[in-house]
């Protein structure tokens, strides 16, 4: 009998040392399967979204006033995407020295201030559209002077869609709408 329980022992033994290392592999492959078929869902149901896709109208440079060191730019942009993106950084060789982003706040009463911004976030699905009463771009006054009509080239730099260039239109203040 006593033999008989050796045996037997053995042979579990000889069992555990196959089935142990087959269960502790079964735990991460049911584990991947599990995220695979959630994310293989959440993609097929139109969750997952797409890559923004960015698309930049409507630029307009003020005609900066006699004597002034500086204008503004306004661009409407939409993300047609899936995804957020961000406008990170304007530059324009028709415009002396830096553009930079700025977001414009009223105070009480009729005055406004405004405060230079890193970055513009344009949303999946949405638009920015730049107006004096929120973002736009601070630009250099070149020392030629532009005329209404002439065209100042910008280029856009979005942190995901990369760079788009385009003209703006030099427009006198007062003779375009903008949206409060």
């Amino acid at each position: 009998m006593n033999g008989r329980l050796t045996r037997l022992a053995a042979r579990l033994g000889e069992r555990r040392r196959l089935t142990d290392p087959l269960l502790a592999a079964l735990v991460p492959v049911a584990a991947s399967s599990l995220a695979l078929a959630g994310l293989t869902a959440w993609v097929g149901t139109g969750n997952a979204g797409s890559p923004a896709r960015i698309r930049v109208t409507e630029g307009r440079v003020l005609l900066p006033a006699t004597g002034s060191s500086e204008t503004a730019a306004f661009f409407r942009i939409t993300n047609e995407g899936g995804s957020a993106d961000r406008l990170v950084a304007v530059t324009s060789t028709d415009a002396p020295g830096g553009v930079s982003l700025a977001r414009h706040r009223m105070r009480s009463g009729t005055t406004a201030y405004r405060s230079s911004i890193d970055s513009i976030e344009i949303r999946a699905g949405k638009s920015v559209a730049m107006s004096p009463y929120g973002v736009d771009l601070t630009v250099p006054a070149p020392a030629k002077e532009w005329r209404s009509g002439d065209l100042v080239h910008f280029t856009l730099t979005f942190s995901r869609s990369g760079r788009v260039t385009l003209p703006a239109v030099v427009v006198r203040p007062g003779t375009v709408a903008f949206q409060q």
